[in-house]
């Protein structure tokens, strides 16, 4: 079932359905958007409390909406759902098991799903986003109330500033989700990383000796916020995937000053571009590990126009150690996507990704075992599945376990495991932001086999019988609970 008034138009109609279903509470008092607004927010994380919105920020001209993800019933209700299973089960239904296996496989079965629903983006002529522009000089960043969320953050940074760039060889479109550091009244640090199709974009644009041109979208739809932090495939268009998570086709408009295309109904626009070259130092910023991620030279962004509607939200996210608000997003990717990653590797039975492993350094995967070494045959499956390359632990359980219940698992991976022969090590790549790392972009790996052990791996003493209660005491204990008087 959808929720009420989905899709929703723009983020304003997202907040009245998030304040009528008793998700959000306003803040009437003045909060400092420079710490503050971080300790009020991560507080309320912690209390599953609701989403906020500031409507009196000391610094900048707009509210502050913040923390609209961080359930998963508000991640459910921005998708339109009553659980975010929902949009894997329909995913799975359309997927079809003659589909070629392997990464191939998922962008035609992601592909199909698209072409089924027939939902591109729709093109208009005027919009909302662009009812109050700001050109040239008259472009002031400090018009909004960007956040330092920690004491050692670097300065003023954009956290939820939806990137918009094109290949410029194959005019191919990327959206992306990176923070962005304010550097001035009219330039931004863009830290799009090492594994990013936007990176890929710049680079081509200074072998040939181009601006980039780049466009940020601020407080959009939940729908299209969701998109662009979706591990797609690089040919798989962020729009198209938005328009079948609606079923609606997503409005977009032509910017001002430069060759792209944003959503109409973007409460904020920025524009310009990044001069082949030039960097400079961006960071230190306290990230979703929970560390600080150290000053790196990143390109630069020349904002030369700024648009708005009419009395705009400003929508941003907090980042800290788990849990925060990104464990909404971080499980509506894992429900999402999880009948693609079976089609990749028909082995898994379901997966979990731990909201304090930071979503990729941890995965938690139940199997069918079928034979020996299966569960080193889907680790390094894992290993070489797109994104799923980052993941730094793999623990590997059968089926009978809840791959969702951490006591259960914890259990097995404690309690059926021989640490000399069921332990697997490797090395590859990890996200850039990964501290632990010894290199930068590279490290260790584990994976770890929880499953029941069988003769022909070499155990040979006989798996012992795990301890069940019988259905019949079970039932009758059921029966009688109340007269226990306990």
């Amino acid at each position: 079932m959808a929720a009420r008034g989905f899709p929703y138009t723009d983020l304003r109609e997202f907040l009245t359905a998030l304040e009528g279903a008793g998700e959000l509470r306003r803040v009437p008092v003045p909060v400092d958007p420079t710490l503050e607004i971080s300790e009020v927010v991560t507080r309320t994380v912690r209390a599953n409390g609701p989403a906020l919105l500031f409507e009196r920020p000391t610094r900048g001209e707009m509210p502050v909406a913040i923390n609209l993800f961080g359930t998963e019933r508000r991640m459910a209700m921005a998708l339109g759902v009553d659980r975010l299973d929902e949009i894997g089960e329909r995913i799975g239904a359309l997927v079809k098991p003659e589909l070629p296996v392997g990464w191939s496989g998922i962008r035609e079965g992601l592909g199909k799903v698209m072409q089924l629903k027939s939902v591109p983006p729709k093109k208009v002529k005027t919009a909302p986003c662009q009812q109050v522009v700001y050109r040239g000089a008259d472009v002031d960043l400090n018009r909004l109330p960007g956040l330092q969320v920690w004491p050692g953050d670097g300065g003023i940074f954009h956290n939820y500033g939806l990137t918009h760039t094109k290949h410029p060889e194959t005019g191919k479109r990327n959206l992306g989700l990176y923070r962005l550091q304010q550097h001035s009244h009219n330039t931004l640090g863009m830290h799009w990383q090492i594994h990013k199709d936007s990176t890929a974009h710049h680079a081509v644009a200074e072998r040939l000796g181009q601006r980039l041109p780049v466009a940020i979208a601020i407080g959009c739809d939940p729908v299209v916020s969701y998109a662009a932090s979706a591990p797609l495939p690089g040919d798989i268009d962020e729009y198209l995937f938005a328009g079948f998570l609606c079923g609606e086709r997503v409005e977009m408009v032509d910017c001002l000053t430069v060759p792209l295309q944003v959503p109409a109904h973007a409460q904020i626009v920025l524009e310009g571009y990044i001069e082949p070259g030039e960097r400079l130092p961006e960071g230190p910023f306290g990230d979703h590990t929970g560390f600080y991620t150290p000053v790196e030279p990143f390109p630069v962004l020349h904002v030369e126009a700024m648009t708005t509607q009419r009395d705009p939200v400003y929508h941003s996210i907090i980042t800290s150690k788990p849990p925060q608000e990104d464990h909404g997003l971080g499980k509506a990717t894992e429900r999402i996507f999880q009948p693609l990653l079976k089609l990749l590797i028909p082995d898994i039975v379901d997966y979990d990704l731990p909201a304090a492993g930071v979503f990729h350094n941890c995965a938690i995967i139940s199997i069918r075992k079928r034979y020996p070494k299966h569960a080193q045959k889907v680790m390094n499956a894992i290993w070489g599945a797109h994104l799923m390359s980052l993941t730094k632990l793999i623990v590997v359980v059968d089926e009978d376990c809840d791959v969702h219940d951490y006591a259960e698992v914890a259990w097995r991976a404690f309690g059926n495991v021989d640490y000399a022969r069921d332990l697997l090590l490797t090395e590859g790549p990890v996200d850039h932001l990964d501290h632990s790392s010894y290199q930068q972009f590279w490290g260790g790996k584990a994976g770890v086999d929880a499953t029941r052990k069988l003769p022909t791996e070499g155990y040979n003493r006989g798996w012992p019988e795990e301890m069940t209660m019988s259905p019949e005491v079970r039932s009758l204990v059921d029966k009688r609970w109340k007269e226990y008087g306990i």
